[in-house]
């Protein structure tokens, strides 16, 4: 809460209390108390804030802001009462009314050096860069203090920087900045490192290499202390920059000299060899290299690689891997460019062999020779494990026939060797029998290799964890190549049984995730994702995974929480990215300010944002609209707008870590680039999908609350030819959208398992819900034109009308019959989910939703219609009573729409009865032990469950449905 300062002012002791109940979150007692002193003080304005604040986080949004506006309105001066109001503005989302706030103080009190700073910081929260570089200097007259003076200088870089016109920033923007820094270099008043680096900054984006070179390697560059080597990369970027190369080369090699394990200066080093011998550079040419020595062959450079390697390998302490990796990375690169083989510093299986010598008990040993594999003939690849199997340590053979390490040196060794083996291939070559033995011996040694934890920290991980995992991507081999169901469940089995041993391992939790998911089964997944507690931007990288599956899989209660949970973290991303720059302003950390904005704006353009927000709002209207709150009161509750769309299309960013996953798949398995940018189209066209439908929801409704005005003149002044228009360009959209969606379902793209999981696109194809709801959509073109003509003079648009109605049963009988099926069947003694009839059945649930919207539309403009036509023939005496067609065609659909609805009830109670049958005890697992078979058995469990999960939330919301369509009566 507000500072309360060390003076003992009278209104800081009668306040106290209510800051302590706000503080405690007791908000209730904290506006009785607040009330008790207003009643005594009636002017005390710091009470009426801290009141509303109270009545702000009870929900009371609009008394609270009507009190805030009373004390704004009074422009006060006191601390109390500003602090308080900028609180309250804040949780209410409105940092623009605190520029207010702090601009009419400023004018009360000019010469405040607390409130232009808190002005400053008022206008960096809304991104007003213009003023607040003329506050920066506004305070800077006031008490010139040199970060002030900054202040002012940052904002016209961020005006620069965030200028849509690039030469504007470059002729205006940036220029003025370079002269005010300028101005302070020549008068000797540079004190700071953060002033270094934003003249340095400047220099740099206005392409002023030279100069910033200068700054850099001159007297102001000696300020650079708080990062390790910073000038030094600050010179070797700009030397790159300049195309230096000489001391680009020269300089990298002199701090390889200091450092040789410093990995960032070997690609520097390289890349300037391979230049200078592209311009054929000699030392003779001009003066000498500023910074020394420059190797420009590639015997220097060999030689001088040699030389490192030797010094390490007399050293008597452990040994660094730069020099090791650089001889491998050399190599590559000279291989690149067709040097010849035999002129090669070195046998790359050789060096590779005496690297996994010297450090194949280190973790890192694989990522490190991981990347250098290329570098290995096909026929080498054998003899390369051979030769690597030699050089670890084993025990004697036991009674199951396998040598164990003895101690963790050695089991990393192996380990190793086993990872190197999956990543040339040779995993994936052998045949099923081979593929089974290798499982039992990745399986013994795991388990062996557990005794060596038995100390460890129930948060520390098992050192032979990744055996369990290899073995389990081998079952995820057999169950993707032969289809045999009990792989997969003997794999989920073996990942419990690895959690239960090493219960804070995040592959197993990942790995278990994505398994259960393609198993259908959403239920475990949800605690097994909490358990990962995924911390800030995890949310939009990993969020994925979770949000993909859950209502697909009709597990709606944990679709809104799983939502929830990003989008909590999506929206607080605003207000934290604006507290973190008003500390770097603080502090003084001016380069990581445009980095800040960056990340707003690479969350605000998500894809995965978009999708959660757009995912929530429909699944919210599935399980709400019609059943707690009507249809248009929900789309009002939501802002949701048919005519704007706020998914910023050409610029959404897919910002899914793809490679989570631990993987050791050779390349031509993993994924490539192809499968991203696949991946990325489809994700958007099925965004594009769903948002069309959602906006087509609040056009209707649209239609629907202008329709229920009577007079035709009103209705044309509200817009309903408009109304009308957006919905025929939404209809336009989305089949132009669908259309696309069904050329990239003909091409049955097919992700590596550990890749992205393929969005419902397919499914809600073939499933035909996708075509049934377009139907019913257009249908309210259709009612809009009867409305307009009358029941009287509108035969063909009534038949045609009810020709829509039979269409849209006909379709949804389709839809459900495309769900029959056992979910769960157990055939030949052998567990199988269908995974597919479940997603088919949460499209009918979704499609039976949006036809009933559209019926709940139709009653609405028929009854009025059907009335006004009794009245005519009670005025005219006619004694024809048949109704109308469409009327009856109304009655029809309701009556099939109950048919069908009865049906998917009896479909689902079915399904559960089935489910709940199954006795899972009397499964027989081939080759399972005792232990092994209670891990697989608590797996299958777990499936099951989920499945009747899913089956009971989908009965549930069918039955609430059934119920609102005995009110569709006209």
């Amino acid at each position: 809460m507000a500072a309360r300062g060390h003076v003992q002012d009278p209104n800081d002791r009668r306040l106290r209390p209510i800051y302590d109940y706000l503080d405690n979150g007791n908000n209730k007692m904290a506006i009785q108390q607040a009330d008790k002193l207003l009643k005594k003080h009636k002017d005390l304005h710091c009470a009426k804030v801290l009141k509303a604040i109270g009545l702000q986080r009870t929900g009371k949004q609009d008394e609270a802001f009507a009190l805030a506006h009373e004390v704004a309105m009074l422009e006060p001066t006191d601390d109390n009462s500003l602090q308080a109001l900028t609180i309250l503005y804040r949780e209410m989302h409105r940092p623009e009314l605190v520029t207010k706030l702090y601009e009419a103080a400023v004018k009360k009190v000019p010469l405040s050096e607390e409130y232009h700073s808190h002005l400053f910081m008022a206008y960096a929260r809304v991104g007003e860069y213009k003023k607040m570089q003329q506050a920066g200097m506004a305070l800077y007259k006031i008490v010139p203090k040199n970060p002030y003076y900054f202040w002012s200088v940052m904002s016209l870089v961020m005006q620069a920087i965030s200028a849509k016109d690039e030469k504007l920033a470059q002729t205006m923007f940036l220029p003025l900045a370079e002269r005010m820094v300028e101005k302070m270099v020549k008068e000797d008043k540079i004190e700071a490192e953060a002033e270094v680096q934003l003249y340095f900054m400047i220099l740099e984006r206005l392409g002023k290499y030279v100069e910033a070179l200068e700054v850099i390697r001159g007297p102001l560059g000696e300020k650079l202390t708080s990062e390790l080597q910073s000038r030094e990369s600050k010179c070797m970027m700009l030397y790159r920059r300049l195309e230096r190369w000489p001391e680009c080369n020269a300089l990298a090699h002199k701090l390889l000299l200091k450092n040789p394990d410093d990995w960032q200066f070997y690609p520097y080093y390289f890349d300037s060899l391979f230049h200078l011998m592209d311009q054929s550079w000699s030392p003779s040419e001009g003066e000498p290299c500023s910074e020394g020595a420059v190797h420009h062959t590639v015997a220097e450079v060999v030689r001088f690689v040699e030389e490192r390697i030797k010094e390490q390998d007399g050293k008597e302490s452990r040994s660094l891997r730069g020099p090791y990796l650089a001889q491998l990375e050399l190599i590559h690169r000279l291989r690149e460019r067709g040097f010849p083989e035999e002129n090669l510093p070195g046998e790359p299986l050789d060096l590779m062999v005496q690297f996994f010598v010297k450090f194949g008990d280190k973790p890192c040993c694989i990522t490190d020779l991981k990347i250098y594999l290329h570098l290995l003939s096909p026929d080498q690849h054998v003899q390369f494990i051979n030769r690597l199997s030699e050089a670890v340590p084993l025990g004697q053979q036991g009674v199951e026939g396998f040598a164990f390490p003895q101690d963790t040196k050695a089991l990393q060794r192996h380990l190793c060797v086993c990872q190197l083996s999956r990543a040339l291939g040779l995993h994936h070559s052998l045949d099923v029998s081979g593929k089974l033995r290798l499982i039992v011996e990745l399986k013994a040694h795991y388990r062996h290799g557990l005794k060596f934890g038995n100390d460890a920290l129930k948060t520390e991980l098992q050192f032979s964890d990744m055996y369990c995992l290899m073995a389990a991507h081998v079952y995820i081999d057999l169950w993707t190549e032969t289809g045999d169901m009990d792989m997969v469940w003997q794999c989920l089995g073996f990942l419990l049984e690895g959690l239960a041993n090493s219960s804070s391992n995040a592959q197993f939790k990942l790995l278990l995730l994505l398994l259960y998911c393609r198993l259908g089964a959403f239920e475990p997944v949800v605690d097994l994702y909490s358990s990962l507690d995924a911390k800030h931007i995890q949310h939009d990288t990993i969020g994925f995974l979770l949000t993909r599956y859950a209502e697909p899989l009709g597990q709606f209660a944990a679709a809104s929480q799983s939502c929830n949970f990003s989008l909590r973290f999506f929206h607080s991303n605003q207000k934290d990215t604006s507290e973190y720059i008003i500390q770097a302003y603080k502090y003084g950390a001016f380069e990581k300010i445009p980095e800040f904005i960056a990340l707003r704006n690479r969350l605000n353009q998500s894809l995965h944002f978009a999708q959660v927000r757009t995912e929530r709002m429909l699944l919210d209207l599935f399980l709400e609209a019609d059943i707690v709150l009507s249809l248009e009161e929900s789309v009002k509750a939501m802002s949701l707008s048919a005519e704007e769309d706020d998914i910023p299309w050409d610029s959404l960013r897919d910002n899914r870590d793809l490679t989570v996953f631990t993987n050791w798949d050779p390349k031509e398995k993993q994924l490539t680039d192809g499968h991203r940018i696949q991946s990325l189209e489809e994700e958007t066209v099925w965004l594009r999908i769903r948002s069309q439908v959602l906006r087509l929801l609040a056009s209707m409704v649209a239609l629907g609350h202008t329709s229920s005005q009577q007079n035709s003149e009103i209705s044309n002044e509200n817009g309903v030819g408009d109304k009308t228009s957006v919905v025929s360009s939404l209809l336009f959209q989305l089949n132009q959208t669908l259309q696309t969606a069904a050329q990239m379902a003909e091409k049955q793209i097919q992700y590596p398992l550990l890749g992205p999981p393929s969005t419902p696109l397919a499914s809600a194809l073939s499933s035909g819900s996708c075509q049934c709801q377009v139907a019913a959509l257009q249908l309210s073109l259709h009612l809009q034109q009867l409305e307009s003509s009358g029941l009287d003079e509108s035969s063909e648009l009534q038949t045609q009308i009810c020709n829509v109605f039979k269409s849209l049963v006909i379709q949804l009988q389709e839809i459900l019959n495309k769900c029959k099926g056992d979910l769960l069947e157990m055939k030949e003694s052998k567990l199988k989910p269908q995974p597919s009839l479940l997603e088919t059945l949460i499209f009918f649930v979704e499609t039976v939703s949006i036809v009933l919207w559209t019926a709940s539309y139709c009653a609405k403009i028929l009854r009025p219609l059907k009335t006004s036509l009794q009245k005519k023939k009670k005025k005219k005496k006619d004694a024809n009573t048949a109704l109308p067609a469409v009327v009856c065609g109304f009655q029809e659909l309701t009556g099939s729409l109950q048919d069908l609805l009865t049906q998917a009830l009896e479909h689902i109670k079915g399904q559960e009865v089935g489910i709940t049958a199954l006795k899972l005890t009397s499964l027989t697992l081939e080759g399972c032990t005792q232990e092994e078979a209670s891990f697989t058995k608590a797996a299958m469990d777990k499936v099951q469950s989920s499945y009747l999960r899913s089956l009971q939330e989908v009965g549930d919301l069918l039955r609430k449905r059934a119920e609102t369509i005995k009110n569709l009566k006209i």
